[in-house]
Parts: structure tokens; sequence; C-alpha cells
């Protein structure tokens, strides 16, 4: 059985308001989590992340599952509540949000995830990212075709266009998976982040401050600074929000 502690981190930045949203359910064997970063204006974009992050909760809890492709379909039955709770003539009228979803099953050791839009999670072990997902977005479009590196990415003025986000017609929607699930081992570390965090905090930074830290809350207050020594000149930067998972051997947690 592994142990897992759960940090998370949602500062609005610059912004009147924060339109990221998270949360996290548990039960005796499964741990879902998911983080959202709305989108639309006038306050639309956070009743789209809190209506996604709830739903997803909410199906995954009346039906965990152990598949990505599974998780695939909670992510659109999501896509579709976001769609349904739009009202013309009103701030909610074109609201959209990302989202990414990770679900550990603590007694069998394994993961998956789901995502849409820009929103990420990195895989760590060891002290090093192992994965992450594929944003769908304009620029991860030019770096598959060759034409942006990676790290060219953050400072493109391009960034913040998606291909793809939860309000979007299910048949235009793109939605990653992990497929079948991944194993996980104590030392492990999982997180879930907005474009508000990683556009700021390089891959290498991440390692370096998990490196570092003696919790997951220490390390987020890490990614913390780091977002806010990166943005103290700009004076709308946007909502940043992060939840991180470490999974520790639960006889060894105990003592």
């Amino acid at each position: 059985m592994l142990a897992l502690d759960v940090a998370i981190l949602s500062e609005r930045g610059g912004r009147p308001h924060n339109e990221d949203a998270c949360g996290h359910w548990h039960s005796t064997t499964r741990l879902c989590c998911v983080v959202a970063d709305g989108a639309g204006g006038h306050g639309g974009g956070a009743v789209a992340a809190r209506l996604a992050v709830a739903r997803m909760l909410q199906g995954f809890a009346a039906r965990p599952t152990e598949l990505g492709g599974d998780l695939q379909r909670l992510v659109r039955a999501t896509n579709q509540a976001v769609r349904d709770a739009r009202v013309p003539g009103t701030e909610n009228a074109e609201m959209y949000t990302t989202l990414v979803c990770l679900v550990v099953d603590f007694a069998e050791h394994r993961a998956h995830w789901a995502h849409a839009g820009d929103s990420r999670l990195y895989r760590f072990r060891g002290g090093r990212i192992i994965g992450q997902t594929e944003d769908h977005s304009v620029v991860q479009s030019l770096v598959v075709a060759g034409m942006l590196t990676q790290e060219q990415t953050r400072a493109h003025p391009n960034r913040s266009e998606l291909r793809s986000a939860l309000g979007t017609a299910d048949h235009d929607l793109e939605v990653g998976d992990s497929g079948a699930a991944c194993d996980v081992e104590p030392g492990d570390a999982f997180l879930l982040c907005t474009d508000g965090v990683w556009e700021h905090v390089t891959e290498p930074e991440l390692e370096a401050m998990l490196a570092g830290a003696r919790s997951p809350h220490h390390w987020l207050d890490s990614i913390e600074a780091a977002v806010k020594a990166a943005t103290c000149h700009t004076r709308s930067h946007d909502n940043f929000t992060a939840l991180c998972v470490w999974a520790t051997d639960a006889s060894t947690a105990a003592h």
C-alpha cells in the first residue's frame, strides 16, 4: 500500500479574479485529483473551471476507473456539462476551461490521467521528469512540426491560443490520456499545474526544487516563490495553480 501526500497552491496572480480551480477526492484505495484553468471573460471562466472540477470528481466517485480511456470518456461527459451550462447573453455564454486529471490506485500502485488544453501533468521518478502531457495548443503544434523548441513556447506571442478545451463541440475536442495504467513507486511524485506555473518555471527548475524540498508543501512554496519572482514586474500576470502528489511506502510513513 502506498501513502499519498497531497498539497495545493492556487493564486490569482495579477488578475482581479482567480479563474483556476482544483480539487481532489479519495476512497480507501483511490485518489482523484483535478486542475482546471477557465477562460471566457467576465467571470465565465471561473464558472467553467469550478464546474469541470466538480463534475469530474463526482463522476469518478460514482464510478472509479482503472483505465485512461474511461477517464477520457468522463472528460467528454464533463465537456458536455460545461456546454449545457452556457447561457446566451450572460457572462457564461462563451465559457471554456482546460482540465487535467490524475487518478492513483494506491492499493495496486497504479496511476492514469487525462487532459484537455494546456494545463499539464508532470510525472517524476528519482527526482527527474519521466513523462508529461502534451499541450493541445497552437505552439505545441509548431513544436511537433519542428518549427519551435519546447523552451521557445514559453515566450511565444500565441502561447495562450488553444486548439482544444472543455466547452468545445465534442467532435472537435481533443483529449489526451495515459492509456493503460502506469506503475507508481514509493518516491514518485506528480505535479498538475496551469500555464500560469509552467510558463514561468522550467522543467529543470521543477526538478531542482523537488530535490531540495522536505515535503510537497515545501515544494509548492518554492514553485510559488519562483512564479512571483518571474512576474514581479508584470502587472496582470495570470492566475497560477499547482497540485502535487507524493507517494511513499505506507509502512515507512506510519513510523
